[in-house]
């Protein structure tokens, strides 16, 4: 027997909750430390090697020695061969590390190092990020047309998954940012409707949090993480933009209107009542119904009342 009490699914991400559901692809490689040593020592190692080999070398030719000189071209070689797995790594930098295709490692400290000379050594830039989304124009919740952009600060956090998983993490960071843009707007209403719902316009800070929640989760998987994201552009297409203020405009007279009327209210009964207490005149319900009227008139009018004297009795 099915189950109809649920409905099918969610369809936007204010329904699904604060963590978006995005299907990626479980990582085959995570970042390790390579294996390495301080450069400095086999640098000074390899430069001993490379000039006896050259003292050797001339010595060997001078006396005709044949098997020196093959020593002394070996121990250049050698020198040569230690000089290459040399690595100077900056600061802010990274160096992914490949022996004959299989990842072997990362190096992170900065300074000369040195690693197995038959590696390949890829350079990544693990420094903060900007990443600013161009201007796109999307359809909110209602169906409305606006413009949104955004800007993405991001870091590298690890490398080989930023290497490996993905062609280009660069690439791949701005796409899966304009498509967690858009996906944003499609699922919240420029302006709130009902009291507690988040819009676009009024909740910036919730919005904002929601977007980097959703493009850290885009994004895990090439090993990139999102420090922080704000919208920098948010406002209707220039088609319904002038109706849309029009709008916004009479929900403010009409907000203002009724606070008027508010304090017109108390203000009209405060009067009545002093009139009360103090006996200053009888006032039947009729009258009464008048004075509410007028005082009303003048309170609530958006224009000077203009005065008229009674020059007869209450009641003429």
């Amino acid at each position: 027997m099915s189950d109809t009490s649920r409905p099918e699914g969610p369809t936007t991400l204010a329904e699904q909750g604060d963590e978006p559901r995005i299907d990626m692809p479980e990582p085959h490689v995570t970042e390790r430390p390579a294996p390495d040593a301080g450069g400095w020592p086999i640098a000074g190692l390899a430069t001993l090697a490379v000039l006896g080999g050259g003292v050797l070398f001339v010595v060997g030719i001078a006396a005709a020695s044949w098997p020196l000189v093959l020593v002394a071209v070996l121990l250049i070689l050698a020198g040569i061969v230690l000089g290459c797995g040399l690595t100077a790594v900056a600061p802010g930098q990274a160096r992914v590390v490949q022996l004959l295709g299989r990842y072997q490692g990362t190096i992170r400290t900065d300074g000369l190092r040195w690693v197995n000379p038959l590696t390949a050594r890829r350079k990544v830039s693990t420094r903060i990020r900007n990443h600013e989304t161009g201007t796109a124009k999307v359809n909110d919740l209602d169906g409305n047309p606006i413009e949104i952009a955004a800007v993405v600060v991001w870091q590298v956090e690890d490398t080989a998954k930023a290497v490996f998983e993905v062609d280009d993490f660069v690439e791949f960071v701005a796409i899966q940012t304009e498509t967690a843009v858009r996906h944003i707007a499609n699922s919240y209403p420029y302006d709130a409707h009902t009291e507690g719902q988040l819009s676009l316009r009024d909740n910036a800070e919730e919005i904002t949090g929601k977007l980097s929640t959703e493009i850290g989760a885009r994004v895990a998987s090439a090993g990139v993480r999102i420090v922080e994201s704000r919208l920098t552009r948010l406002a209707y297409a220039p088609e319904i933009a002038q109706a849309m203020l029009r709008r916004q405009q009479a929900s403010a007279i009409v907000a203002a209107r009724a606070r008027i009327v508010e304090g017109a209210v108390g203000m009209v009964s405060s009067a009545l009542e002093r009139l009360a207490e103090e006996d200053v005149v009888d006032l039947d319900e009729e009258r009464k119904a008048a004075m509410v009227s007028n005082l009303l008139v003048v309170l609530c009018g958006d224009r000077d009342a203009q005065p008229v004297v009674n020059t007869g009795s209450l009641y003429h």
